[in-house]
């Protein structure tokens, strides 16, 4: 195996050369508030976009126009084989697009070069793989090679931008530990700190929580309430746990079939009627000090 990580589509994140290293503001059950998004958060919209896989007779994603408001975060839903991590994928130009439009402040994504796109975009696919032997901080230092040229030595800058996303990450105390030592949810925090270095104005997150325990699950979603609070990045990623998309996200997306069923916020998205239509559960839905409590009831065979 070579010493570059991979995943399973994200190269915007780590696919590199070869031999290359709201109206008012909310406040949370936690007491932190954020208001509205910065002037400087990048606007990222798809417009009528279509994705298929070659041999195909029927696109898996057909028409769908969707936007991420800027500086929020977005959680796309749905049951599986909705289409969810197609979408992520064509929308970072990851997988072509068969029609549509993909726009990043205006600018079609797709008349990038791929450094000058990952210097904007950054994507974390579910299945990332590298060499056992590599050390967490040399992990990490990947996510910054948008930035540098092909023989160039990190930088004071790159230097800043990996110390920044390892704590962010929360794993300072594994920075020395090879990553073939860690556990499932250490690593995963791993490679959400390297595409964090990557320093993008967005990220797209492909189901960054599954497979997790609860423990890693909850810090992963306390990464990107962070970015949402304390930064200008626009975030989207795709979420199997409803909860978490409840209590975490500005704005859901909900996918069935390859289409948007519906969009907007969580208190506007997840409703019983939608869970019933998009999921197929006879779910109740209330309101709590802590958001919205889902609770699934039974599967719904109308």
């Amino acid at each position: 195996m070579s010493d570059t990580p991979q995943t399973d589509g994200g190269s915007q994140t780590v696919q590199l050369p070869s031999g290359t290293p709201g109206e008012s503001a909310d406040v949370t059950e936690d007491g932190n508030s954020h208001g509205e998004p910065s002037p400087d958060a990048s606007e990222f919209v798809g417009e009528d976009v279509v994705v298929g896989y070659p041999g195909s007779e029927e696109p898996v994603i057909d028409g769908v126009t969707i936007r991420l408001p800027p500086g929020e975060v977005t959680a796309l839903i749905g049951p599986n084989g909705s289409g969810k991590s197609t979408l992520l994928k064509g929308l970072a130009d990851q997988l072509a697009i068969d029609a549509g439009t993909v726009l990043l402040d205006g600018e079609d994504v797709h008349t990038l070069e791929t450094r000058e796109l990952a210097r904007k975009l950054g994507l974390l696919s579910q299945e990332n793989v590298a060499p056992n032997s590599l050390t967490v901080e040399d992990l990490v230092s990947h996510g910054r090679y948008p930035h540098r040229g092909f023989f160039d030595s990190l930088s004071d800058a790159d230097r800043e931008a990996i110390d920044e996303a390892i704590e962010l990450a929360g794993v300072d105390h594994l920075r020395d530990r090879s990553v073939g030592s860690l556990s499932g949810g250490q690593r995963q925090l791993v490679w959400i700190a390297m595409v964090l270095a990557q320093d993008t104005d967005v990220l797209l997150l492909d189901e960054p929580t599954t497979f997790l325990d609860m423990h890693h699950q909850l810090e992963v979603m306390e990464i990107v309430e962070r970015l949402r609070d304390e930064s200008d990045v626009t975030v989207g990623l795709v979420l199997h746990d409803i909860e978490q998309a409840a209590r975490y996200a500005d704005h859901v997306v909900a996918l069935k079939d390859g289409t948007v069923r519906a969009s907007g916020d969580p208190e506007a998205v997840l409703t019983e009627s939608l869970l019933r239509d998009v999921f197929a559960v006879d779910a109740s839905v209330a309101t709590t000090d802590r958001g919205l409590q889902i609770t699934p009831v039974r599967p719904y065979h109308g």
